[in-house]
């Protein structure tokens, strides 16, 4: 198959890796794959398709720092752009993954260098990142504290061993015990 030919149609051998990984059918996969193609002609998204795309969900805030954070998160092999693959595959774990995936992939998002712990300054930046994309919305009368504030707070709750960083499985075991930090994880939510 060509590269012309390919960017139109999914191959095969991705076609049956996507029905095998994610919880879509091969319909859905394909719908899906065409209005990625709509979006990214070249099969690629780049970042500023992306933060256009998510954009539009939240159009009175500033969503650029926390599309790039999300961004980063689908873009698993680190090149630079989210292709259909990786896409989907992110889209999956969000829709319909088990608390744990979803956890997992929110870890990702928050461990912004990568380093397999969130320190406060990254937890400091993400909640920052999500305070400026809802703060013209509807919802930012709600927010009581300052980021700095919230990012602390979550962080003291799940850096249970007081080392200075939160580990995956302090953030999922975290998680998972409490309900409200899920809340405290995003700014929409009173504590």
């Amino acid at each position: 198959m060509g590269a012309e030919s390919s960017r139109s149609s999914l191959s095969q051998d991705d076609l049956e890796f996507l029905k095998r990984k994610t919880n879509f059918d091969e319909q859905t996969i394909c719908d899906i794959y065409r209005g990625f193609l709509a979006d990214c002609p070249e099969g690629k998204m780049v970042p500023a398709t992306f933060c256009q795309i998510y954009s539009k969900c939240f159009p009175a805030g500033n969503a650029r720092e926390f599309c790039d954070h999300v961004f980063r998160t689908f873009d698993t092999d680190k090149n630079g752009f989210v292709d259909f693959k990786e896409f989907l595959l992110s889209i999956d774990v969000n829709s319909s993954g088990s608390p744990e995936e979803k956890l997992n992939w929110a870890f990702s998002m928050y461990d912004l260098d990568g380093n397999g712990h969130i320190d406060l300054t990254e937890m400091t930046k993400l909640v920052s990142s999500i305070y400026k994309m809802i703060g013209g919305t509807d919802q930012a009368h709600i927010l009581s504290e300052t980021p700095e504030e919230r990012a602390e707070a979550i962080f003291d709750k799940m850096d249970v061993d007081s080392d200075g960083k939160i580990t995956k499985d302090e953030f999922t075991k975290t998680c998972l015990d409490d309900k409200n930090l899920l809340g405290m994880l995003s700014p929409t939510t009173q504590m």
